[in-house]
């Protein structure tokens, strides 16, 4: 192949992708102003592996917009997807701390257990059982193909087990068992959809032609913007530079003052040449609702004790409410293990009627 030929083949890729990209945005506005109008009409599905704690990432990424679904009237459910813990590491060591720590801070940041089922993979057995038919109905080459398992594989350098590859199978399984018809996505989680899609249009088209039983769902794009951890680099739990949820003011203090900074004493924003800098500056900008810009200038010549002083300062006053309830829920688990418990309860009894219609709809009711 000549280097012409690849570096057109690479194009052709690069312009199916944008596309579908342009696609996916196009259907995430119509669903959104139809979601305004009618919110009730709408079941959303979305969730969070329990590898570690939440941080400032993960509730401006995500977890404000779900309290803000939850608010309209959205049919809302969050899954805590605790099989896919061992989809690349070899360990369930914490899990069962990690877990009621993620319910802890849902409910801390505004989820309501009333108005939306919180609840675990292991927990719902019929779900997982979807496996089996959704399993049919994709090919070994379209799950090779997905982008995420590829950076999942290539981020945790471990073997491609077999969950991982079936990963966007799985999380079909999650979406489907309970009709969602809206996903809260990033730009790289698309490809997840898209295979949910893939599944419940053949499902319908193989076994259930004149009464479908799965929707179609829609992702909603996230306009989160892309939030870097202190250090510069993207905030996550493996590199040690994101603010978490839990943590007390002190240890936000401490992880701030630690953050590295350059040698320029004047603080300005500028992601490209000065990325560690404007990490703080995008941190204090989120947590406070102000140009990252604006603060810079306010700094000025007071340098980078100046900045992660305001930092700190910001970001503690930010989430003091949310420390304080999350605190007070704390001193009761029995209550937050009964939350999970009444989730896994109506988790199970919809993903048992989903798989009885799977079994009708398959001829498979003897």
């Amino acid at each position: 192949m000549t280097d012409e030929t690849q570096e057109q083949q690479i194009t052709a890729v690069g312009n199916e992708m944008s596309a579908s990209f342009l696609a996916a945005k196009k259907r995430s506005n119509a669903t959104l102003a139809k979601l305004e109008e009618h919110p009730e009409k709408f079941t959303m599905l979305t969730g969070d592996r329990p590898t570690g704690r939440l941080h400032l990432g993960h509730y401006f990424g995500s977890i404000r917009e779900r309290v803000a679904m939850q608010n309209r009237g959205v049919n809302s459910n969050i899954i805590i997807a605790d099989y896919q813990v061992i989809t690349d590491r070899d360990t369930t060591e914490h899990i069962e701390e990690n877990v009621l720590n993620l319910v802890l801070d849902y409910m801390a940041a505004g989820i309501d257990p009333e108005k939306t089922m919180i609840f675990t993979h292991s927990a719902v057995p019929a779900e997982n059982q979807l496996m089996l038919p959704f399993l049919s109905l994709v090919t070994e080459a379209e799950l090779h193909r997905n982008p995420t398992v590829k950076s999942e594989m290539e981020a945790s350098g471990h073997a491609l087990t077999g969950l991982l590859l079936t990963y966007p199978v799985h999380q079909a399984c999650d979406i489907l068992f309970c009709k969602a018809n809206v996903v809260p996505v990033g730009k790289d989680n698309l490809p997840h959809i898209e295979i949910t899609r893939t599944i419940a249009r053949r499902f319908n088209e193989r076994y259930a032609k004149k009464h479908p039983v799965f929707p179609e769902p829609n992702a909603i794009l996230s306009d989160a913007p892309e939030i870097p951890g202190l250090d510069g680099r993207k905030m996550s739990k493996s590199y040690g530079n994101s603010i978490m949820l839990g943590a007390t003011a002190e240890e936000t203090a401490k992880l701030i003052k630690k953050s590295p900074t350059d040698s320029e004493r004047r603080i300005t924003f500028d992601p490209i040449n000065r990325p560690q800098v404007s990490a703080l500056l995008t941190t204090a900008g989120l947590v406070t609702g102000r140009d990252p810009k604006e603060i810079a200038e306010e700094i000025g010549d007071s340098g980078a004790g100046a900045l992660k002083k305001y930092v700190i300062e910001s970001v503690n006053g930010f989430l003091a409410p949310h420390r304080e309830r999350r605190a007070e829920l704390a001193k009761d688990m029995d209550y937050v293990r009964d939350v999970l418990e009444e989730g896994n309860k109506k988790a199970n009894a919809i993903a048992n009627e989903t798989l009885e219609q799977v079994r009708d709809a398959m001829g498979m009711r003897y």
